[in-house]
């Protein structure tokens, strides 16, 4: 690298240490070239005794990363960090990390900078790896913190409410106040450090903070109302202002309104109160005007926002002065100069009532207390989000936003607990009340400087909440998450002129109102709302303590956001119980609005969190013993498509979701849809991952609470075997599995499936799972098909009572709440039915099940005793099912003598008992006609899975449960496992 590519190369610099350091020059010993190996030359080449000497090499990345960054793509030259293939620097064979990726980590955008094959001047490129130039002039943390702060909090009701809530609360009360409003937002500040320092901000200012904390519902309602907060501020600015011009020049008045009252004199003297129809027309001049100026653009009001600061600071010194210089009745009537005794007339409050203007009159129809002063007061501590609304501004958001939040927050308390002394000490409580602008009065040299200052600090501020607010509602529009606001989005870098005119509507509403006093508790309970969900953010985040939440600002705690959340929402009811119930309403309105309208996104917050910690914490508690039958609950395994013809873009049968459904009481519980693919996992990796997601979008569209899991494996087999093992954990592990029965499996000439079939079972009895088979899915019923008549259990075995709890939860669905339970017991015929029959119905009435017990009587299970099974209706089906078995045995027999081993099925050895496979066809076709006989009409019929017998072949299972199976339209075999689900006890 040619010594003279970087700036200033001979100057030295200092490390850690006091160290001093030299950048390395092309002739240093310490200086290696890394030039490409040619692919044809080994590696482990040795180096020429006599290297050639170095070149100096120029590295310009930035011409050749950018050139392609604008479409996204990497020119066909370049590797993994941008350097051109031949000379990319891996270790073990993967690139090293540079700034693109970093910056597509954090989700920055990636500006192209000018390079010579855009046409531009390449010879301006930085050694900075593709970081562009920065353009803008970045603000530090006074400039860009702490003066936008101070100057958001220190405004109107300083200058013209301060003394008065002064003289109507006294000294005392008013230090609690400041103390009080003053403490709130000192806490929130600190959750503001915290929660700004956690990572990059983008625009939204709290909004984004909240949002990204609480979850997208809790941000946008409470963005929403922070919006409605600063569009609302901005009228009490313009009111403030639009007052004090008034005051200072009140021949400007077109209407007048005089009220006579002693005023501490021993004349009469008129005060004359400010008409509230001048306050509406001047209002509604100035907030026009104000939106002219946000239309021109940011950068006009960034260019004179330091100009509004300086006659705030200016007339808060000349106040001062003014408090030092003044005398007995100097400048005015009631001014006592800093006087002790006076001091202790203040101390204490004198609440009196007074007119809509806060003329003290014993007739007014306003009363004021310590809970109305708060909500009067409370507007002149906030505006400690001005530096957070700047964040893209700043050199270092990390350090200037606590460090400039809170010094101004301080600042500004310790400003008004020494002028509710002074201003104590100054004047009269009958000064104080009825002299809405001493400050004006007392400053020096003459109360014009007041006048103006007041009124650029107030027009500045009106302008930084016309300017704040409309992109805070395009900031939540921009997210997308309420279809509703996306006539506000704007795109980068562009003017949000409907938001602006949205805003400025908001503002001239409340303009009309013309009262001050009656828009400040609005504006309190907006930013009540907003602090109290950043103090909510901070305390979650810090209670959960994720391993994402290392904020670099470390003075915080839970207890402390936990403190602040609860003094806004004391604050909030202590102003008004009815604005707190209303604005609270309003957010909630949003939240569930935004809820059921809006566009779900993940955007990692607290919430999410909370329910991963309290998921794991709960499955700790739940551990791996057996579950108590009173908190048994079902978590079916859905087996999507084992078999049938569906459509590809069909990953599940519609019926399965809405049998899942009917496995649960009023929703609860959870469901795992499951499906193979069969094949090698590294080649259908990426197919399992799409069908993850469709059938994860399709469980959604079937509003099933459930997860999906697709496993790639060799075969259907293999891959069940590993689901019953592994799916699932600790006691959430799945208990029930569902699947569809191979209806089509002759039909189609399936011969894979009896095997397949048979090994499921089987591996869901060791793996102890219970299994529930449908048979005529495709009749089963949504949601909206009412169903009528019985559901008809015939319990043969005992299977902890799952058949009986199956059947009770199909009654808790709108679909089967209609019908009617039957228990069909089966006894041999010389047993005791009716003692049978009594003990079913007391184990009934004791489980709180209702359901008609009806005990069927059979004779052993002989055929010959029974003359066979001539006379029943199902004999075509039981011949071909006994011919068929016949010919499957004989080619067994046949091609066990030709290899002369012994009889082989599904790759195993068989002992196949004639006798005792004519006996499990006689039973399954009895049982068969018995339900033929007793539930051909009915709604659903559950019967016991009979489990596969020991060395029958797979093929022989599948013609006993065709043969049960046979005519039955809608059935459910169900088999339990090892252990109750239901009790008889509380």
């Amino acid at each position: 690298m040619d010594n003279g590519d970087i700036e200033g190369g001979e100057e030295e610099f200092h490390g850690k240490g006091g160290r001093k350091y030299r950048p390395v020059v092309a002739d240093d010993r310490a200086v290696l070239q890394m030039s490409s190996i040619d692919p044809g030359s080994p590696s482990s080449s040795p180096l020429p005794r006599n290297p050639p000497p170095l070149k100096n090499v120029r590295v310009d990345l930035d011409s050749n990363i950018h050139s392609d960054a604008r479409d996204g793509s990497v020119p066909d030259n370049l590797g993994v960090n941008g350097s051109q293939r031949d000379s990319k620097l891996e270790l073990f064979g993967f690139g090293l990390v540079n700034i693109l990726g970093l910056r597509s980590m954090t989700g920055e955008p990636i500006v192209a900078p000018s390079s010579p094959r855009d046409g531009g001047d390449g010879e301006n490129v930085a050694i900075s790896s593709g970081r562009p130039k920065p353009t803008d002039v970045k603000l530090g943390t006074m400039m860009g913190v702490f003066i936008p702060c101070l100057q958001n909090i220190l405004g109107i009701i300083y200058y013209i409410r301060f003394s008065w809530i002064v003289g109507m609360a006294g000294i005392w009360e008013s230090l609690v106040l400041v103390s009080f409003c003053g403490l709130c937002t000192f806490l929130t500040s600190i959750s503001l450090s915290a929660i700004a320092t956690n990572g990059a901000m983008k625009g939204g200012g709290p909004y984004y903070l909240i949002g990204r904390a609480l979850g997208p519902e809790v941000g946008v309602s409470i963005g929403l109302c922070f919006f409605l907060g600063n569009a609302i501020a901005g009228a009490m600015y313009v009111l403030g202002a639009v007052e004090t011009f008034l005051k200072a020049v009140p021949a400007a008045g077109i209407f007048r309104e005089t009220i006579t009252k002693v005023n501490g004199t021993t004349t009469a003297e008129p005060i004359h109160s400010i008409s509230s129809h001048d306050l509406q027309i001047y209002g509604i001049v100035v907030t026009i005007i104000l939106c002219f100026i946000v239309f021109g653009g940011v950068k006009i009001i960034n260019r004179v926002a330091p100009a509004f600061l300086i006659p705030v600071l200016f007339s808060v010194l000349c106040i001062f002065i003014g408090v030092f210089l003044a005398r007995k009745d100097f400048p005015k009537v009631g001014i006592t100069g800093l006087s002790a005794d006076t001091f202790k007339d203040n101390w204490a409050a004198d609440y009196q009532n007074t007119n809509n203007a806060g003329i003290p009159d014993e007739n007014g129809k306003v009363a004021w207390n310590f809970n109305a002063l708060v909500g009067l007061f409370f507007p002149a501590v906030t505006g400690i989000m001005a530096g957070s609304n700047r964040s893209a501004s700043l050199k270092d958001t990390q350090r200037s936003i606590p460090i400039g939040t809170l010094a101004a927050t301080l600042t500004t308390t310790v400003l008004y607990i020494v002028s509710v002394l002074f201003f104590g000490a100054l004047a009269t409580r009958q000064k104080l009340l009825t002299d809405r602008l001493l400050t004006a009065t007392i400053a020096w040299p003459f109360p014009v400087v007041v006048h103006i200052g007041i009124i650029l600090s107030t027009l500045g501020a009106a302008l930084q909440s016309l300017t704040g607010a409309p992109r805070l509602l395009a900031a939540i529009a921009n997210d997308d998450i309420l279809p509703v606001l996306n006539y506000f989005k704007v795109a980068d870098g562009n003017e949000p002129y409907v938001a602006t005119l949205f805003t400025a509507f908001i503002c001239v509403g409340c303009v009309v109102i013309g009262n001050l006093d009656l828009i400040t508790p609005t504006i309190t309970m907006f930013f009540l709302l907003c602090y109290s969900g950043v103090n909510l953010s901070c305390f979650l985040l810090d209670l959960l303590d994720a391993p994402s939440w290392r904020p670099r600002w470390k003075f915080h705690h839970w207890l402390l956001s936990l403190l602040g959340a609860s003094l806004c929402i004391v604050i909030m009811f202590l102003i008004s119980w009815l604005f707190t119930v209303v604005s609270l309403a309003l957010a909630s309105l949003i939240y569930y609005y935004v809820s059921i309208k809006g566009k779900a996104g993940d955007w990692g917050d607290g919430f999410k969190s909370a329910y991963f910690q309290l998921a794991l914490r709960s499955l700790r508690s739940l551990g791996a013993n057996q579950v108590h039958p009173k908190n048994w609950y079902p978590i079916p395994l859905i087996f999507c498509r084992p078999w049938g013809k569906l459509p590809e873009n069909v990953p599940c049968h519609p019926k399965l979701a809405d049998f899942a459904n009917c496995m649960k009481k009023k929703g609860r519980g959870m469901s795992i849809f499951v499906s193979i693919l069969d094949g090698d996992y590294y080649e259908r990796a990426e197919d399992a991952k799409a069908a993850c997601k469709a059938l994860d979008t399709y469980i959604d569209y079937k509003r099933c609470e459930g997860v999906a899991e697709i496993v790639v494996a060799p075969n259907m087999s293999e891959g069940f075997r590993g689901i019953v093992q592994t799916m699932g954990l600790g006691n959430l592990k799945p208990n029930i599995v569902v699947m569809r029965y191979p209806e089509i499996w002759r039909r189609e000439n399936l011969t894979e499936i009896p095997a397949t079939f048979v090994g499921i079972i089987n591996d869901c009895i060791v793996a102890n799972k219970a299994v529930v088979i449908v048979k005529g899915l495709d009749e089963w019923p949504n949601e909206y098909q009412r169903q009528f008549g019985t559901i008809d259990l015939y319990w043969i075995v005992r299977d902890g009572g799952l058949m009986l709890l199956l059947s009770q939860l199909l009654l808790t669905k709108e679909s089967f709440e209609s019908c009617k339970i039957q228990v069909f017991c089966i006894a041999e015929e010389d047993s005791d039915a009716e003692g049978l029959k009594a003990d079913v119905k007391k184990f009934l009435y004791d489980l709180r099940m209702q359901a008609e017990v009806i005990v069927i009587t059979m004779r052993s299970w002989d055929v010959q005793s029974d003359g066979g099974p001539q006379q029943d209706d199902s004999l075509e089906a039981f011949n071909a099912a006994q011919h068929r078995i016949a010919d499957y045995m004989a080619e067994m027999k046949a091609s066990a003598v030709k290899e002369g081993t012994q009889m082989m099925a599904d790759g195993k050895p068989v002992v196949v008992d004639e006798q005792q496979v004519e006996k499990f066809l006689y039973t399954t076709l009895k049982l068969n006609s018995t339900i033929l006989r007793y539930s051909r009409m009915s709604a659903v019929v559950l019967v016991s899975l009979p489990p596969p017998p020991a060395n029958h072949p797979a093929y022989f299972y599948m013609e006993y449960m065709d043969l049960l199976v046979e005519n039955v339209p809608r059935l459910l075999m169900v088999r339990g496992y090892r252990r109750d689900v239901v009790t008889l006890f509380t």
